[in-house]
């Protein structure tokens, strides 16, 4: 029988409900790459088109009265967990709900939210968690829009701030815990590898010191922002993280045409989160989110093609007699506590790496401008590959002397490696460093 059929035999058109999505075949858990082909969707609801359509809507029809309160409890907070259904697109679309039930399937988070870029899912997060009076304690460095907020925004409105440098050992982290502990700290905020220097955070040793320090309802949650190695080379939840922070600009989007950021963590959390979100409309929009979708369903072979090609140009590089070093994962000094740290929290080394030339802002700025192949940007994670000067760029606004205690120099270039021939790559960068 079909729906017209059925239309005329009852006077009114069938309803149509979404199918279950499939997580296993048989006893087999399904793959996250699996997944991003089609879960959270169901063809049926949208006239069997394939992939999602882009809803362009501002607004929601609501089924009856009784159903558009009960959204409304959900989006005001009166009741938790959000909305039932669909509202107003300042709160919730389909492209939005469909790219957030995908997004927590690579680390096994309970709930996820998708934001209009990786900054203000940051703020967001920040603006839910803290009050005047507050301390955020973080690990250094930091992404500098992210310490120009913690510190000089959230700073003018009585938010104080302690932090510990990327690679801290536990004693280290409980002093500082220990200092922060006279006061109310609301978060723990933590990012790894630290931007731009690769330095990683032990996350383990963060969880511990926290779980030591703080007990019951004073105990901060833990945040981390996961954009360099995540999803693929690194899932935080799993050693101690409560909350995983993204720019999904990056190796999500993977294609430098669109700006997003992600948050995901236990449903407590994202209720929080979302409660702010909803007040201050941070959401992506829905075509930003559809090209999510797209890119999701590609994410293992772009980060794992990315991947192979860093190790490869790594190499190179480090042999290379105007190189003084390659701060680079795959290096790391075996017993070196960063290597304990790489070993107990990644299964990969990740393809955004430092380089520090021999010399200074001349010579970088001579490699910088003899490239070919790769772009003179800022970002990371694209397809193609990208070379920027952090000193003299993203952390131009940091004070010179936290740069340089950050090791933050002039002869820093920071390198995302993308999806060219790796040979290709070689070939560019051995002819830039002649110019160095």
């Amino acid at each position: 029988m079909t729906d017209e059929t059925e239309a005329d035999l009852t006077g009114v058109a069938p309803r149509r409900r979404p199918r279950v999505s499939v997580d296993k075949v048989g006893n087999r858990q399904l793959k996250p790459s699996t997944m991003m082909m089609g879960h959270g969707y169901d063809p049926v609801l949208s006239e069997g088109s394939l992939k999602p359509p882009i809803f362009l809507t501002s607004t929601f029809v609501f089924p009856n009265a009784a159903a558009g309160k009960r959204h409304f409890e959900g989006v005001t907070g009166k009741r938790p967990g959000g909305a039932d259904g669909l509202v107003y697109s300042r709160f919730n679309g389909p492209n939005q709900e469909i790219l957030e039930d995908r997004l927590g399937i690579w680390e096994g988070a309970e709930d996820a939210l998708a934001f209009s870029s990786g900054m203000s899912a940051i703020a967001t997060l920040f603006l839910s968690m803290v009050k005047p009076g507050d301390t955020i304690v973080h690990s250094g460095p930091l992404y500098a829009a992210t310490e120009t907020l913690i510190a000089r925004i959230l700073g003018r409105f009585g938010v104080h701030w302690l932090d510990f440098p990327a690679g801290a050992t536990r004693e280290e982290i409980d002093a500082v815990l220990s200092r922060a502990a006279s006061g109310n700290v609301a978060l723990i905020y933590l990012e790894s590898p630290a931007n731009p220097t690769n330095a990683l955070v032990d996350v383990e040793a963060v969880a511990a010191s926290r779980d030591a320090i703080f007990k019951g309802a004073n105990k901060p949650p833990i945040a981390i922002d996961n954009t360099f190695l995540g999803p693929l080379w690194a899932q935080p939840l799993k050693q101690g993280a409560d909350i995983v922070v993204y720019s999904l600009t990056k190796y999500a989007g993977g294609h430098s045409d669109l700006v997003a950021g992600g948050v995901l963590g236990s449903k407590e959390h994202i209720n929080t989160i979302r409660l702010m979100r909803n007040t201050i409309g941070t959401i992506c929009d829905p075509n930003t989110a559809w090209m999510l979708l797209r890119s999701l369903e590609t994410l293992e072979l772009r980060m794992s093609r990315a991947g192979e090609n860093a190790a490869r140009v790594c190499e190179f590089l480090r042999q290379h007699s105007k190189v003084e070093h390659v701060g680079y994962l795959g290096f790391l000094e075996e017993g070196s506590r960063q290597a304990d740290i790489y070993r107990r929290h990644c299964t990969g080394a990740g393809s955004t790496f430092s380089l520090y030339l021999k010399g200074g802002e001349k010579e970088a700025f001579a490699f910088l401008d003899a490239l070919k192949i790769a772009k003179l940007a800022v970002s990371l994670g694209g397809t193609e590959t990208l070379a920027s000067h952090p000193a003299g760029m993203t952390h131009l606004s940091v004070p010179e002397a936290r740069k340089q205690a950050l090791g933050i120099t002039d002869n820093l270039v920071r390198i995302s490696i993308g999806v060219e021939d790796a040979d290709d790559l070689i070939a560019d960068f051995e002819e830039a460093l002649q110019a160095v």
